[in-house]
């Protein structure tokens, strides 16, 4: 996978904990990854857009 466009964002409810939070890339078809953004290098999550939704429905209700 080519990787050499993404785009990383922070996830909205970062507060400042020393970066205790998570950067989501939305902008590659057909595929959503996560990444701690205290360690960009320790590994990515990768996620089809159905089991992103599905993570992020069930976060809201908690």
């Amino acid at each position: 996978m080519d990787l050499s466009n993404t785009i990383w964002r922070k996830s909205s409810k970062s507060n400042g904990n020393q970066g205790a939070c998570v950067e989501v890339a939305d902008n590659l078809p057909g595929t959503i990854l996560v990444r701690d953004t205290k360690d960009r290098d320790g590994g990515t999550l990768a996620f089809t857009p159905e089991a992103w939704q599905a993570f992020v429905d069930l976060a809201k209700q908690h």
